[in-house]
């Protein structure tokens, strides 16, 4: 099935995020071109883990505009926000040589904030991996996938508190807005969760 119109604006919107987003990084200073690629991938990252969470209270939308099923435009963004955050770290410490960016740090407050995208990315594994093991976890696996939510919202404040790019107002306001449309998303999903319960209550009492 061809992208349909809204598809072919959706996709230019989302290819012009990325090309904008590339384009404030590798136009500002930089100290080296591990730099330059750790801040990509961090940005490019968060894009495609808030487009795949976005996605997902339109399920048959998402079919129709795009012309593929929901699950396949789903696991694409999800791989690619799974990719670019895992060689964010490791692209760091090369450039340091520096391995502790793995490590967490709780303490303290303050500091964990700033230092959230470490925890983030344990817990992105985790939700990921909640999918794999769905057959063996059926009443708990969206969850632990959604811990995905708090990854994103780990990555946000991070970015916020000690993101270079952060510091240009669009690039602030994107990623910002981004992540307020993900949680109106969450927000949405529940809804439609409670309105599909009391549908099948009524359908049961009738």
């Amino acid at each position: 099935m061809p992208l349909s119109r809204t598809g072919v604006l959706a996709s230019a919107v989302i290819l012009a995020l990325y090309a904008f987003t590339g384009a404030v990084v590798l136009t500002a200073p930089y100290e080296s071109p591990y730099n330059v690629i750790a801040r990509l991938l961090a940005l490019w990252g968060f894009l495609a883990l808030s487009i795949a969470t976005l996605l997902t209270p339109f399920l048959r939308q998402i079919t129709e505009v795009f012309g593929r099923p929901f699950l396949s435009v789903h696991h694409t963004f999800a791989a690619v926000g799974l990719l670019l955050p895992t060689l964010h770290p490791v692209t760091l410490a090369i450039g340091s040589l520096n391995p502790a960016v793995f490590i967490p740090v709780f303490s303290p407050w303050e500091r964990f904030w700033a230092l959230a995208g470490r925890p983030a990315l344990y817990l992105l594994y985790i939700a990921f991996a909640a999918v794999i093991l769905r057959k063996y976890i059926p009443k708990y696996w969206r969850w632990v996938h959604g811990l995905m939510y708090v990854v994103l919202l780990f990555a946000v404040v991070h970015g916020n508190l000690i993101g270079t790019d952060f510091e240009n107002p669009v690039i602030w306001t994107i990623f910002n807005a981004l992540f307020i449309l993900v949680v109106a998303a969450f927000i949405l999903k529940q809804w439609q969760k409670v309105q599909k319960k009391r549908a099948s209550a009524r359908r049961a009492g009738a």
